[in-house]
């Protein structure tokens, strides 16, 4: 998997794009490019990787995400199963304001908006507050065309600049040094190979040969880069698909859920999973499954 600079096709006669998409899964390659995009998922599940942080999404999360910061939607990985029969929706907003746009972001009207924008350039997600007044703009960007168009790119403008509740970075790449292409590139196979073998025994020696590097040079590396130790970020992603696992309850204990994830010790996979997530494997199941019921009698 390369993380290479990619490139949004930009219609000659547009400087904000809208892409709406309905496919088996999201594009599985980590990536960047130079605009600022805004992703609105409408179906689907999966780990968003930003940068050197892993956050879980769902139906009706929102993110914007930084200009040049690599990410990939990774969908869970039921959407790969053969004769899978599930999709994914997405509607994503695109601009940069440096390119076409950059005149309008020089306006003393904009200022404001283009402050906020170089404020969160590691992106966020959106609070669960204003995703439906933003996605109806979205909604209505997308289905304009010309100059009512850009009226509605204002308009989401001014909805993104008038979030007032604090916005936590999904990267902090802001705090490490800057990647050149070719540790992207070396990044994410990392991040893919991990991805992609959570499940059985990972050794050192077998990502730091994905990185054509001595483990001591790959854990140097790997630390300077990401942020994280190489056992950090392994036992955050088998975490992560822990708790996913738990609360689909598509396993018949916990136990099986830690065999499942990678952990061949279940004492282990219990203080790993109490130092990631700040509680117990039980603890956490039974305080999801309460605030399940409560939104459920809430909602009747």
């Amino acid at each position: 998997m390369k993380v290479l600079q990619f490139t949004i096709p930009v219609p000659h006669d547009k400087s904000v794009i809208a892409e709406k998409v309905s496919l088996p899964y999201h594009y599985p390659y980590l990536h960047r490019h130079k605009e600022i995009q805004l992703t609105w998922i409408q179906q689907g599940e999966g780990t968003l990787i930003a940068g050197n942080n892993m956050h879980d999404y769902s139906a009706g999360d929102l993110f914007l995400i930084g200009a040049n910061l690599p990410h990939v939607f990774k969908s869970n990985p039921e959407y790969f199963a053969p004769n899978a029969n599930k999709q994914i929706e997405a509607l994503t907003i695109f601009f940069n304001p440096e390119g076409a746009l950059a005149p309008l972001f020089n306006l003393p009207e904009l200022k404001p908006s283009l402050i906020f924008m170089q404020q969160h350039q590691q992106g966020f997600k959106l609070p669960h507050s204003v995703v439906d007044k933003v996605s109806q703009i979205m909604i209505a960007l997308q289905k304009a065309s010309g100059p009512d168009q850009l009226i509605q790119f204002f308009h989401l403008l001014k909805g993104l600049t008038n979030i007032k509740t604090k916005l936590d970075p999904l990267s902090t790449y802001g705090n490490l040094p800057g990647i050149t292409e070719n540790e992207g590139i070396r990044i994410g196979n990392i991040y893919n190979y991990i991805m992609q073998h959570y499940s059985e025994p990972i050794t050192l020696e077998d990502v730091a040969k994905v990185a054509y590097m001595t483990p001591e040079s790959f854990c140097r590396y790997f630390k300077k880069h990401t942020g994280h130790t190489f056992i950090s970020f392994l036992n955050e992603i088998r975490i992560n698909e822990a708790c996913k696992k738990l609360i689909a309850h598509k396993f018949e204990s916990i136990n099986t859920v830690a065999y499942k994830c990678g952990f061949k010790s279940i004492t282990n996979f219990n203080r790993v999973f109490k130092c990631v997530i700040g509680n117990s494997p039980r603890g956490y199941l039974d305080s999801y499954n309460n605030n399940l019921i409560s939104l459920n009698r809430a909602a009747s």
